[in-house]
């Protein structure tokens, strides 16, 4: 795989993983952050967002029904292992939340918690890369450059929305 394949792909990886875990861990009472709801749980940012995108572009992909059903058994096999997962780090996080309101909190408890959780997203973040790799087997070369292109293009979109809303 070149340099940039690796960048893009590792890329999103990595901004997924902030962006499912950061705001999960910042949510006090474990909720789901800046209210997306399902599109947390198993949308774009949720799940493996590269195999949801080539999902969604399907024809554009020219993806054949083999592929297809191949990208969401991967998508909904990593669903099925990260929801248990999500679980333990929101329940983890109430109870770091519920420890933090005590006074004198307990630090040694709190970091355990911390600890605790961070084992879980390191976790989630295999399983993410385990999916994202997966996924990339069942694209032709030519699939793969189109997704790319696809991704650059929503990246590029997405900035663009960012600074007009700045």
């Amino acid at each position: 795989m070149n340099k940039v394949t690796t960048l893009i792909f590792g890329g999103a990886a990595l901004a997924t993983v902030a962006l499912v875990s950061a705001p999960m861990a910042a949510a006090p009472d474990g909720g789901r952050p800046f209210g997306h709801g399902a599109h947390m749980r198993g949308g774009s940012a949720g799940g493996a967002p590269l195999i949801s995108m080539a999902l969604k572009h399907k024809s554009e992909l020219n993806l054949g029904n083999d592929q297809v059903a191949k990208l969401e058994q991967i998508k909904s096999n990593y669903q099925t292992q990260v929801t248990p997962l999500h679980q333990q780090v929101r329940t983890i996080e109430k109870e770091i939340a519920g420890l933090r309101e005590q006074s004198p909190a307990d630090l040694i408890k709190i970091k355990s918690k911390i600890q605790e959780t961070e084992k879980y997203r390191s976790e989630l973040r295999y399983l993410q890369y385990e999916a994202l790799d997966n996924g990339q087997a069942v694209l032709s070369v030519q699939q793969r450059d189109q997704l790319k292109s696809l991704v650059a293009s929503r990246h590029e979109n997405f900035r663009k929305t960012s600074k007009q809303a700045s």
